[in-house]
């Protein structure tokens, strides 16, 4: 949906993009800007900037950036018209009704049916587990001690026989086959004559909502002894289970300050029904660094109550590095005797489980405890190989800190010298890690890495200083020209940049980043552009000589990307860029 930019700038003004980020983000002036950790990567020591001069954030540590519209749509997954609603409402600003093109229909309509057909394939489910060819599927539910209270609130539904949903979408909803076949709720069959089958059928339905409580996708789990017990929704263009939690339109809202990392459906249904409404579980998939990543927006302590199986096991080991890695604190529940949540709180009750929560034990003592379980400890080269295991565990901790905090506990847990694990770890830790080719870690390329990583430095700079009045506009439009610079965004901004000084115009870099609203890495690149500047502790002399050689050396730059662009036989052109580079070594600018 097209906005006219007045209105999309007024929006975007009367929202203090500090103010916008400090609800997701912990900040601390330093100097002129914010910092905090980003909300988009994992990281300890903050790299996320929101500068208030400039209205943008920008990490230095994984490129993210852009405006306050860019930030609600990078952070909550929004569109550009959803974000631009959400600040509108936000700042008291009515936006106007506008006429959509027949194409921003058609892409806005794409994701909308597939909300509509979901949407309504959750209410076909849901009545039909209460009507009498729902009964098997009511009875199982039942059979879980779920109660009418948590059914319903879940959406719990039922799928009878296959195409009863097609017909119901299709006859009576009016959906185009289009549409549904977009939808992944059907199968096709192409032999012979066309036939439509619904891709669920008896089973029992688990509405997979999105934090805005849309429904997305669907597990289901079958009725009987049928394979696979439970099947999820493919992906689509509204679902992908790598980014996806179900109960997390729950668990956002839950008073408790951690989640509880689960398994399945049934486990966070049982775990919200008995009080514990900060459920939430990966859907049928490993636990990615993107459930990691979401889960971070909310709270920073998860507890992982995963089946106490080998099985559960495994997936605890694999997700603990994953949560650490975000920036979480983790700690593991034991749930033994039982297998999983719902079993433990059938059989000893929501009490029980409040009492293992508090005991729940640090990630690295459960990942110590299953380690030695891999060894013989009354042979002593078993003794021998977990301990120099357990210190290889240790050098994870990069923090020298916290790594001595973790050695001397575990050097007493498990009665080791602690002189003697300490220097293992300090062998292990700086002994040298050979270079990888695939990587491209080898000399050549590191510093063709280095080499073209200050050419892009040099380019922002030249362009930051010169949106800010740092070189003035009339010098900049004599000097460079869009071709100069090796980046298509810089070029780009090279471009706006000249127009404006010859219509006498000046754009801040929160108003240009709204043109790259909608793309998150030329967003990113943009923002590096206004995020460069000359060193702060610099005097007025030192700065303006840095400015002038960063000038110098792009010029400079330029200059060799033409000479090896012409055709060997262009001896003028070649004479004329030779001699424009002797004036480049000598010349200095008016700033």
């Amino acid at each position: 949906m097209f906005y006219p930019e007045d209105i999309v700038e007024e929006v975007r003004r009367r929202n203090d993009i500090v103010d916008v980020i400090s609800p997701y983000v912990k900040l601390t002036r330093r100097g002129g800007n914010y910092f905090g950790l980003c909300p988009f990567h994992s990281e300890k020591t903050p790299s996320f900037s929101v500068s208030p001069q400039k209205q943008m954030y920008y990490c230095f540590g994984c490129g993210a950036g852009g405006n306050s519209i860019g930030f609600i749509m990078e952070y909550e997954n929004y569109s550009f018209q959803e974000a631009l609603k959400v600040l509108a409402n936000r700042a008291g600003v009515t936006l106007p009704e506008v006429e959509q093109t027949e194409e921003e229909k058609r892409a806005a309509s794409v994701r909308q049916q597939l909300y509509d057909v979901y949407r309504d394939a959750a209410t076909f489910y849901y009545y039909l587990l209460r009507s009498p060819a729902g009964a098997k599927g009511m009875e199982y539910l039942r059979g879980r001690k779920l109660t009418d209270e948590t059914i319903n609130r879940f959406g719990l539904g039922f799928a009878h026989t296959s195409g009863g949903l097609y017909r119901y979408l299709k006859e009576k909803k009016g959906y185009a086959d289009e549409v549904l076949s977009r939808s992944g709720l059907f199968k096709y069959s192409e032999s012979g004559e066309r036939r439509v089958y619904d891709a669920f059928w008896n089973r029992v339905m688990f509405p997979i909502m999105d934090a805005r409580h849309r429904v997305i996708a669907f597990g289901g789990r079958v009725m009987g002894e049928g394979e696979p017990k439970y099947v999820n929704s493919p992906a689509t263009d509204i679902f992908d289970k790598s980014n996806t939690l179900y109960g997390l339109n729950f668990a956002k809202s839950s008073r408790r300050k951690y989640f509880l990392q689960c398994e399945g459906y049934m486990d966070v249904i049982a775990l919200h029904q008995a009080g514990f409404d900060c459920a939430v579980a990966s859907l049928g998939t490993s636990f990615t660094s993107g459930h990691a990543m979401i889960i971070k927006r909310h709270t920073k302590d998860v507890i992982l109550t995963l089946d106490s199986d080998g099985a559960g096991r495994k997936a605890a080991l694999r997700a603990i590095p994953i949560l650490k890695n975000a920036g979480l604190d983790v700690r593991v529940l034991s749930m033994k005797p039982y297998k999983d949540p719902d079993e433990f709180i059938k059989a000893m009750g929501s009490e029980a489980y409040e009492e293992r929560i508090k005991q729940a034990a640090n990630a690295f003592y459960f990942q110590s405890d299953m380690l030695r379980e891999e060894y013989d400890l009354t042979d002593p080269g078993g003794k021998t190989q977990f301990q120099r295991a357990l210190a290889e565990s240790l050098t994870q901790f990069r923090d020298e800190l916290e790594r001595n905090n973790y050695l001397e506990a575990v050097a007493s847990r498990y009665q080791i010298d602690q002189r003697l694990l300490r220097d293992e770890v300090a062998r292990l830790g700086g002994r040298a890690v050979p270079i990888n080719p695939e990587t491209g870690d080898e000399p050549e390329r590191r510093k063709k890495r280095a080499r073209d990583s200050g050419i892009t430095e040099t380019e922002r700079l030249v362009l930051s200083e010169a949106f800010s009045g740092g070189i003035p506009g009339d010098v900049f439009v004599k000097l460079f020209t869009p071709e100069d610079f090796s980046e298509g965004v810089h070029r780009e901004l090279a471009e706006v940049l000249a127009d404006a000084v010859k219509a006498g115009a000046r754009l801040s870099p929160a108003e240009l980043l709204n043109r790259y609203a909608e793309d998150s890495e030329l967003s990113g690149r943009a923002a590096a552009v206004f995020s460069a500047s000359l060193p702060e502790d610099a005097d007025p002399d030192r700065k303006k000589k840095i400015l002038q050689e960063s000038i110098r050396r792009l010029r400079r730059l330029s200059v060799e990307r033409r000479s090896a662009e012409l055709e060997a036989d262009d001896r003028t052109a070649l004479m004329e860029l030779m001699r424009l580079r002797k004036r480049i070594d000598t010349e200095t600018y008016e700033l």
